[in-house]
């Protein structure tokens, strides 16, 4: 079955298909017909879902929940206590505390709700926190100008550019600029190619994606030989999440907005991870009785009875999914939490790294 958010999509791929072929008709000297990958990218434009669906509820559903609800404010707790300690031993025993950096440009509200959230952790445990807020207009030397300051700056061990950025800003530029020791973040693309490669260790993984793993290790949830779906394939989250479930031995398939049948493809894995940022994308029927799901997606929606006057949901219709998973995380209260704590934790290791502080 086709779902209604793939018709739409239809219209995005004659335009990809030209492409192709007209790279293929205008070769020239060139030896290869394959064409550069970055000619290939295509925007995951997912359309929205429908809040009036027709797809029917999974298989094997009952009327009562019956799926573990993994508390990953409660697991993220006790890693930030943790570090908490750390932090103190290291202040006691050298007189160091490891320290963050954090640039954002212009006003967007949640950029502004995450930054303040993770200077307020910083705070939690012990961590140094510094913040360069520049404007919506700014340009990439501004930028580059403050990266620049924080690597220079020993007392600060990780440094990270909180995204999205406006759209004349080239994020690949600051990743190019930015000190590998100080990814905190863990994208720039040495990072992730030691991610990607067995054998090699990435100085630090991205948090999203060490997060969900952490939340699955914290769960008993067995993850070697497992079939995995990511739904997502963004820099920040799918992709990266898709290599750590390789590395650690599940076997992977990636969705994405271009993807056939996708509810097919998820329907098949044990464990579910999704960042398509589109909400209520995943459907009860689209789950395996007994998955585990961990839902990224934290999309605000219209409700004039919150104080905000919006809600969060998860890219997981929760209410149906519930009733088939085996476990499963809440938006918000579930990845979320863990995102900051794995930011913290990057942020310590980097310190110690840095003071060879063991």
């Amino acid at each position: 079955m086709v779902l209604p958010w793939k018709e739409v999509l239809g219209e995005g791929v004659p335009s990809m298909m030209r492409s192709l072929c007209t790279l293929k008709e205008n070769h020239g000297n060139q030896i290869l017909l394959s064409p550069s990958l970055v000619s290939l990218d295509l925007p995951d434009d997912w359309a929205p879902v429908s809040s009036h669906s027709h797809l029917p509820l999974a298989r094997n559903c009952s009327n009562k929940g019956t799926a573990a609800v993994i508390n990953g404010q409660l697991i993220a707790d006790e890693i930030r206590s943790g570090i908490a300690s750390e932090v103190r031993r290291m202040k006691e025993s050298i007189g160091k505390v490891p320290g963050l950096a954090v640039i954002v440009v212009g006003e967007r509200k949640d950029s502004q709700t995450y930054v303040r959230n993770k200077i307020i952790a910083c705070e939690e445990v012990g961590i140094l926190s510094v913040i360069t807020e520049l404007p919506d207009d700014c340009t990439e030397n501004e930028v580059i100008n403050a990266l620049s300051s924080y690597n220079a700056d020993p007392s600060l061990h990780g440094i990270l550019v909180q995204l999205p950025l406006p759209q004349h800003l080239d994020v690949g530029k600051f990743l190019d600029v930015l000190s590998l020791e100080k990814d905190v973040d863990g994208f720039h693309p040495i990072n992730i190619g030691n991610l990607a490669m067995r054998g090699r260790e990435p100085l630090f993984i991205p948090c999203t994606p060490k997060g969900c793993i952490e939340l699955l290790i914290r769960s008993g949830v067995e993850i070697m030989g497992k079939k995995a779906v990511v739904i997502g394939r963004s820099n920040i989250v799918g992709l990266p999440a898709s290599l750590l479930l390789q590395r650690h031995h599940a076997t992977v398939s990636v969705v994405h907005a271009f993807t056939k049948y996708p509810e097919r493809i998820t329907g098949e894995a044990d464990i579910v991870i999704t960042a398509a940022g589109v909400p209520n994308l995943v459907r009860g029927n689209w789950i395996k009785p007994g998955a585990v799901v961990i839902d990224v997606g934290t999309n605000p929606v219209e409700d004039p009875s919150c104080e905000l006057g919006y809600r969060l949901i998860g890219d997981v219709c929760y209410e149906e999914a519930v009733r088939v998973a085996s476990a499963i995380t809440p938006v918000p209260g579930g990845v979320g939490p863990m995102t900051i704590a794995m930011l913290l934790s990057n942020t310590l290791d980097a310190a110690k790294r840095a003071y060879n502080f063991a």
